[in-house]
């Protein structure tokens, strides 16, 4: 998978939003993701993960990406 779909997956989900992402090893399976919302605002760390996780739900659940590693902040 591309950083780029994985970049519009997460912008179409956070607009207006600061969205990065890394391929970490070059094999595009493995990302590391930032992405900074005032979505975030007043959410659990682990409710802004699981937002994160809910738009790539497709990439995850088909294999797609292997392993993600998400950093989240709000836009306070």
């Amino acid at each position: 998978m591309s950083v780029d779909r994985i970049q519009n997956l997460l912008e179409q989900a956070f607009p207006a939003s600061e969205v990065e992402v890394e391929d970490r090893t070059g094999g595009g399976d493995h990302f590391q993701v930032v992405v900074a919302s005032a979505r975030f605002d007043g959410l659990s760390l682990l409710e802004q993960h699981r937002l994160v996780n809910e738009a790539l739900a497709a990439p995850l659940a088909d294999g797609t990406i292997h392993e993600l590693r998400i950093r989240t902040k709000g836009n306070q």
